[in-house]
């Protein structure tokens, strides 16, 4: 699956991209992410990218044109949707994610990493397919919004994780009708004198599966 990353903060996805699971998938050619830097694309001398909003108020609004030429040069490399992170959009959960894995694996989505106060809205009526909120609070900007979107769909392609039960157990998952958790336990056995539930221990899988799904927090 590809994912296309507009922003100006390229460098910030750097370390997140170097690491761990995403790294590994990137690697195995499993993700494709390419991140393109709105400022390359303003035809202004300074590669300026913000400014005032009509009407007055407080903050800057990311300009039309950089964003407009950055957005039409990925959708020609990526045929999947333009998904902008905004707090008016669709609240991002794990079933959204299942969807977005499933509908696009073979093609990609585009992400809009916004800044300041937001986008001109010409750009939303021109260009963007879909809205996402990733929760009721407010952030400096779309890059953690993106990634957690990267991360929380990725982990759902096939080969990405190693076993694809380790995403059907997940917390709100589909396979589990949106129920929560089961408590995890590892070693040692006895941690502050806590011990890990017998049942855990005793290698009857039947046994542990009903543990589990009654412990379901």
């Amino acid at each position: 699956m590809r994912f296309d990353i507009l922003t100006i903060f390229p460098k910030a996805f750097d370390s997140y991209l170097g690491e761990s699971i995403i790294k590994r998938a990137i690697t195995k050619k499993l993700i494709k992410i390419v991140i393109h830097d709105i400022r390359k694309f303003s035809t202004d001398k300074h590669h300026k990218t913000d400014d005032s909003p009509f009407g007055g108020g407080a903050g800057m609004l990311m300009t039309p044109q950089p964003l407009y030429d950055a957005i039409k040069h990925a959708k020609k490399l990526n045929k999947g949707p333009v998904i902008y992170f905004s707090p008016r959009g669709e609240t991002f959960t794990q079933i959204k994610a299942e969807k977005l894995a499933k509908k696009y694996s073979k093609k990609g989505v585009i992400l809009i990493c916004g800044r300041y106060e937001g986008i001109d809205e010409r750009i939303i009526d021109l260009l963007v397919d879909e809205e996402i909120s990733i929760g009721e609070y407010v952030l400096t900007g779309g890059e953690l919004p993106a990634m957690i979107l990267l991360d929380s769909v990725s982990r759902l392609l096939k080969g990405v994780l190693g076993r694809s039960e380790s995403h059907e157990e997940d917390s709100f998952s589909l396979a589990l009708d949106r129920k929560k958790e089961y408590p995890h336990y590892t070693r040692p056995a006895v941690f502050k004198k806590l011990k890990v539930p017998e049942v855990l221990m005793g290698g009857n899988h039947k046994e542990i599966d009903k543990w589990r799904k009654n412990h379901l927090k």
